[in-house]
């Protein structure tokens, strides 16, 4: 018996050294791998019944939609509701007046997870939901801003609606037509303070319009304040939501300035100052190329800017291996005498150096000043045009009415410059496709070729002077 004991022990000890050895290399299942450091997400696991982002993006507008998302920011509470920024790791939603107790919306800081029942509905573009109600749950979540600043101007953006978004290097740009400020109190400067703030922003010659909504952040915020310390010309970073009104219109919640295109070396004159400057004066200027003419007998004629105004340097000394480096957003060094001709102020006898900076002016529109003394304070610049009708030109015969002419007087040739006329409220421009800067065989002057009086039109162009407002068009688009 004893014999028999001492079997079973040895056998159970064998057993237990064979069971240890299998533990010291099987890790726990209980355990995550040693090589894992963080716990899985599941961050966007939904619910029974709840709808993914893209359920939700592909549910018709006016049905009814349940998700779970996270709180990111929102407006100030009233009257039992409030409007609230979520998202998840796949989209974002706008929770338009939201129902909710003021108890509850104490509760509704950054990143808390609530499951909210509601009717998809669109406005002006904007995808929300509304008629809304919610219901805490467990989890939390707070979404890094996406930088979107490549995909401004292009179909995707559309694609980021409502989420956390950052922006980089954008310009400050006037935003008004008729007088120089660099944001408004509401969006037609009616306002003021403590109202929302618009404020125009450019990239690569594009114009966007960004808001700080004021139920969002108020008058106090350090945002608000920055945004009223804005100067036309200044480069901004912001963050923001990605709110849709008739197109991009994001909500900003932090803006830094980083520079200003209008920034100047020692000895170089602001705009303010060249404008100011005598007829036949020497002037020096920094100015960014937008576009030029044909080059030729070592002489080349450019349009710049700055984001304070417009330049006109007529036959400006230049080798054919440097017009070719004269590409839109290239800053140079400017240095000749003030002239006029006919109206036109330009700088003539200018040669040039080319220094760091780039920056691609947005069109003005000033289609609103048309008629008025002050359009000559935009001489020179960038400039668009809204709704015009095209009218018959200065020349016609006993048959035709045209629509264009080849020359001034119907003198000359295709491949000359262009002259039509349009009306605009009750009186009548001439406008002008210059060939040297946009010739035969650009889409420019073939739009133009097939205009038919009572064409209503929009252009984009500079604002050339010759006797009154003559400008040199480079686009035409017929609506």
């Amino acid at each position: 018996m004893k014999k028999m004991l001492a079997l079973i022990t040895a056998i159970l000890l064998v057993f237990c050294l064979a069971v240890a050895c299998v533990n010291e290399n099987t890790p726990d299942p209980t355990e995550a791998p040693a090589n894992n450091t963080e716990a899985p997400d599941d961050t966007d696991k939904k619910s029974e019944g709840v709808m993914t982002y893209a359920e939700y993006l592909a549910a018709p507008v006016d049905s009814q939609v349940v998700v779970e998302t996270y709180v990111q920011d929102h407006q100030s509470w009233w009257d039992n509701k409030i409007t609230v920024y979520t998202q998840d790791k796949d989209g974002a939603y706008f929770l338009y007046e939201m129902q909710c107790s003021e108890e509850d919306a104490a509760k509704l800081v950054p990143g808390t997870k609530i499951k909210v029942t509601g009717t998809k509905a669109e406005w002006s573009g904007e995808i929300e939901i509304s008629d809304a109600t919610f219901e805490f749950e467990e989890g939390s979540y707070i979404a890094e801003p996406v930088d979107v600043t490549n995909l401004l101007g292009t179909a995707e953006l559309e694609g980021m609606m409502n989420r956390k978004v950052s922006f980089k290097g954008l310009v400050i740009e006037t935003s008004s037509a008729e007088s120089d400020i660099a944001f408004m109190y509401k969006w037609n400067n009616s306002g003021e303070r403590g109202d929302d703030l618009y404020f125009n922003v450019s990239l690569n010659g594009k114009l966007y319009t960004f808001t700080v909504e004021s139920y969002l952040r108020g008058k106090d915020t350090d945002v608000y304040k920055a945004v009223e310390g804005l100067k036309i010309g200044d480069v901004v970073d912001m963050e923001g939501f990605l709110y849709w009104y008739n197109g991009v219109n994001p909500h900003i919640t932090g803006v830094t300035v980083k520079g200003s295109v209008n920034a100047k070396s020692e000895g170089v004159m602001t705009y303010a100052q060249y404008a100011a400057a005598a007829i036949d004066a020497p002037v020096t200027v920094e100015a960014y190329v937008q576009d030029h003419q044909s080059w030729w007998d070592n002489k080349i004629t450019v349009y710049a800017a700055d984001a304070d105004g417009g330049y006109f340097f007529y036959n400006m000394a230049c080798e054919e291996a440097d017009a070719a480096k004269l590409v839109p957003g290239t800053k140079i060094k400017v240095t000749g005498t003030k002239a006029e001709w006919s109206g036109e102020v330009e700088i003539a006898d200018a040669t040039f150096e080319i220094v760091e900076g780039s920056y691609v002016a947005p069109a003005l529109d000033v289609t609103s000043l048309m008629g008025k003394d002050s359009l000559v304070d935009r001489i020179n610049r960038k400039v668009s045009f809204k709704g015009a009708e095209v009218v018959a030109s200065n020349v016609k015969d006993d048959t035709n009415d045209y629509a264009f002419m080849y020359k001034w007087n119907n003198s000359g040739e295709r491949g000359d410059d262009l002259y039509f006329n349009v009306k605009i409220g009750e009186n009548v421009y001439t406008f002008t496709v210059e060939s040297y800067l946009r010739g035969q065989d650009t889409d420019v002057y073939k739009a133009v070729e097939a205009l038919k009086i009572g064409d209503v039109i929009d252009l984009e162009g500079f604002l050339y002077w010759y006797e009154s407002a003559n400008p040199h068009i480079t686009s035409v688009t017929v609506k």
